[in-house]
């Protein structure tokens, strides 16, 4: 697929820096050079900056008062423009703002610290992901990734002790019983199943009235991934596939996937769900999916934008998956 790595989080080429995650004077040097900035999250959310078209992920300078809330040491991102970036997470701050929204499948509030100015908030990155550029998305979904990723495995898996933070944030070591730990990353399946005109589109319940989106899966162990698509939509729709290629993959950092685009064209049509799985499915014409990117088809929303299933679908639309 030409135009693969246009997909949202799809990267910007980041200097990740890896070989300074375990050189500590290193680190310690880059803490203190003028140019250093850090990406600031709070649940998840990461610290936004200006209004409108000039809105962007805010980098911080690492003397800013706000960085008293972090709790954790910072995590060493990589580079930008040769000057190195971190994050640093201040979950622990408690805002005066109504939070009732956040963690929820939508969430459109934004939260700001006494500190900044105005034009700052912490917003949800899948609400503002359309509007960043490629290294604010690719700055924002690593940090957001590897700061949940910490959040969930404080302690060994081997042992159950607690774990120390090493490698600028890339590693966990149990001084317990000398267990490593490294970010965990999800393969998922996210398939785009087609039959003549049509696709194969499903919903899960708790979304919103009317969103469909394409069939997706986690790989299992032992797994390619070819077999788990057929397996995914075997499973969730009773739709057999034949023929499956891959088209494109995205970083997917709620909480911590890598999704594999995939298209299958499928031997059958006739659905059979299993309501575990997802509450619906329906095959849907090119047209009708048209419409519905449109706003003009009643009862259908699309895969939200920035979402790989929106990428995948418009290509599809497009003919321009080769």
């Amino acid at each position: 697929m030409r135009n693969a790595e246009q997909v949202t989080f799809g990267g910007s080429g980041l200097d990740r820096a890896a070989e300074l995650r375990g050189d500590v004077p290193a680190l310690a040097a880059l803490l203190q050079e003028s140019a250093t900035r850090t990406i600031v999250l709070w649940q998840g959310k990461p610290l936004m900056a200006g209004d409108g078209p000039d809105r962007a992920l805010a980098r911080l300078t690492l003397d800013h008062p706000i960085l008293k809330e972090a709790r954790t040491v910072p995590i060493l991102l990589g580079r930008e423009d040769g000057a190195a970036r971190f994050a640093h997470d201040i979950s622990g701050w408690v805002p005066d703002e109504d939070v009732s929204e956040v963690g929820a499948f939508i969430d459109k509030s934004e939260q700001r610290h006494p500190t900044l100015p105005d034009d700052h908030g912490f917003a949800e990155l899948r609400s503002v992901m359309t509007a960043l550029g490629p290294r604010d998305a690719e700055l924002a979904a690593t940090a957001k990734a590897i700061i949940g990723w910490h959040d969930t495995h404080g302690f060994c898996a081997r042992c159950g002790a607690q774990s120390d933070v090493t490698q600028a944030g890339w590693q966990r070591v149990c001084q317990a019983c000398g267990g490593s730990h490294f970010p965990r990353t999800d393969p998922v399946v996210i398939m785009l199943i087609t039959h003549g005109n049509r696709v194969l589109l499903g919903r899960s319940p708790g979304w919103p009235a009317g969103m469909y989106s394409c069939l997706a899966g986690f790989v299992e162990p032992g797994e390619s991934i070819e077999a788990a698509v057929r397996r995914e939509v075997w499973e969730e729709a009773g739709v057999r596939v034949g023929e499956v290629r891959y088209l494109s993959s995205q970083p997917w950092p709620f909480p911590a996937s890598l999704m594999f685009g995939c298209q299958g064209i499928a031997l059958t049509d006739d659905i059979t769900i299993d309501p575990v799985e997802i509450e619906d499915a329906l095959w849907v014409s090119r047209e009708d999916v048209m419409d519905a990117l449109a706003g003009r088809r009643e009862g259908l929303l699309p895969a939200r934008k920035g979402a790989i299933a929106h990428f995948l679908l418009r290509n599809w639309l497009a003919d321009t998956l080769d």
